[in-house]
């Protein structure tokens, strides 16, 4: 298809009616490519962020209310285990001794020693150490027997019914050629921090 394109010449704006029709059908899609451009960036743009915006927040949304839901729907169990970290909670706490308690824990730790067969050469409180929900305990000790005694004193250690852990072990022999050997330790109890202030 040929377009004659002498039709563009000598127009004159005041007389439209006039032009040739395939210019009329050029000045029409032109117009139409300017409203619809004019149309979409007013009217539409705009819009279309918002949307995008609202689709982002519709998102986020559906992942706050399946969170919510999982969590009511399994308040029941929720709860029990709450209920259950509380007990659990409250049991290990009457685990740590109160300060009236530790002159009858270093007392149960001396005789677990001696029942064991060891010799107490040296059982020495050390200052208390804060830390940030308890007060550390720590005792160092310092005694004489073998390793079977070690191992059944460490075991009755564990066994007590307050919390004693045990650290820094170091075992040498009392005098080269013996048989005899010294073991020291540290013993650490807990008390909780609230238990200072009542």
């Amino acid at each position: 298809m040929n377009i004659d394109l002498s039709q563009f010449d000598n127009l004159e704006p005041d007389n439209i009616g006039q032009w040739p029709p395939i210019v009329k059908i050029v000045l029409a899609i032109f117009l139409a490519i300017v409203v619809i451009g004019l149309s979409y960036v007013m009217l539409i743009q705009d819009k279309l962020v918002k949307l995008d915006t609202v689709i982002a927040e519709e998102v986020t949304l559906k992942q706050q209310y399946e969170s919510k839901y999982h969590v009511a729907a399994n308040l029941e169990l929720f709860q029990a285990q709450m209920v259950e970290a509380e007990e659990l909670l409250t049991s290990q706490l009457k685990s740590l001794p109160e300060s009236l308690e530790t002159p009858g824990l270093l007392d149960d730790i001396t005789f677990v020693g001696t029942t064991s067969g060891l010799d107490f050469v040296k059982i020495d409180w050390q200052p208390e150490i804060s830390r940030e929900i308890y007060v550390e305990l720590p005792i160092n000790i310092e005694v004489v027997g073998d390793y079977h005694e070690f191992g059944d004193f460490v075991s009755k250690i564990a066994g007590l019914p307050r919390i004693v852990t045990l650290h820094d072990f170091d075992i040498s022999r009392v005098k080269e050629g013996e048989s005899s050997l010294i073991l020291k330790l540290q013993a650490r109890t807990y008390r909780y921090r609230e238990a200072t202030s009542e």
